[in-house]
């Protein structure tokens, strides 16, 4: 890249991503060596807060036609938290998102249950949801459909399966995958930085690393309401304009919440970002 990209102030750590569309000239073909001197303005992009600089953020993906969310309710366990702000970051960059809940074989009846509730709760928020068993091959088809003719962020915690998803439709990949911890019930990081793959014409996904905390980045709190779809919905309805839906009388929110018409898993995860919390438990 030309110098220039380090040096316009964005406070990014990375100037181009994964799925950027660029300009470039051929410098050395023998060593196949080229200098990027343009990236073509995003249709939209992904961003996570910087781990490294606290100030700065990383761009994840760019381009990209939807982001889905490789989820497992045990080992490891994806906390309801982590998944409504993975859910708020692509709403505000209007990026449609999908729940894939793998490794159904490792679910007792109650664990089932408890998933059936949760894909009632997003299918009405209007997130697709769909479950797989890599392992057993099980739920692939879907899978499979869900990416046809897209670019696919493909995103979750280390040891989810994002891998083993993608080897099981093309074998051909042969991305790496790692077992999961035992000690820690966490997933090994396996893969350190956004990659694209070509599955097929015009279907491409980028297998993303495991991200342990997505934090919410250029984002401010008077806007985070509005990437809750049911919050969204009763917008100006709150007795005062600047409403945070806390503590504030008459607020349209809190009594949908007291009255079971938004859900208190997503409203405690609307308070845990409003507050900064940690998004991991």
């Amino acid at each position: 890249m030309k110098g220039k990209f380090k040096a316009l102030g964005l406070k990014v750590t990375n100037p181009i991503a994964v799925g950027d569309y660029v300009n470039f000239e051929v410098e050395n073909e023998g060593e196949n060596f080229g200098i990027i001197h343009e990236i073509v303005p995003r249709e939209n992009y992904v961003i996570r807060r910087s781990v490294h600089k606290t100030a700065h953020a990383h761009l994840i993906a760019a381009n990209v036609d939807q982001a889905i969310l490789i989820c497992t309710l045990v080992f490891p366990r994806t906390s309801l938290g982590f998944i409504d702000r993975f859910l708020v970051a692509i709403e505000s960059f209007r990026i449609p998102g999908v729940l894939v809940f793998n490794k159904q074989d490792l679910l007792n009846d109650d664990m089932k249950d408890f998933q059936t509730e949760l894909m009632e709760l997003y299918t009405s928020l209007g997130y697709r949801c769909l479950t797989t068993t890599a392992l057993e091959e099980s739920g692939l088809g879907e899978f499979n459909s869900l990416l046809k003719g897209k670019v696919s962020l493909l995103s979750g915690h280390s040891g989810v399966g994002k891998s083993t998803l993608v080897n099981a439709i093309a074998p051909g990949l042969d991305i790496k995958t790692q077992e999961v911890s035992t000690f820690a019930n966490k997933g090994v990081h396996t893969t350190t930085f956004a990659e694209m793959f070509e599955l097929e014409k015009d279907t491409f996904i980028i297998d993303s690393p495991g991200i342990k905390e997505l934090g919410l980045a250029d984002m401010e709190k008077e806007e985070i309401s509005h990437y809750f779809p049911e919050m969204r919905d009763l917008l100006n309805q709150c007795r005062f304009n600047n409403c945070q839906h806390i503590n504030e009388p008459g607020c349209a929110v809190k009594d949908a919440v007291s009255e079971g018409r938004i859900a208190m898993s997503r409203f405690e995860s609307y308070l845990s970002i409003m507050a900064g919390d940690d998004n991991r438990k």
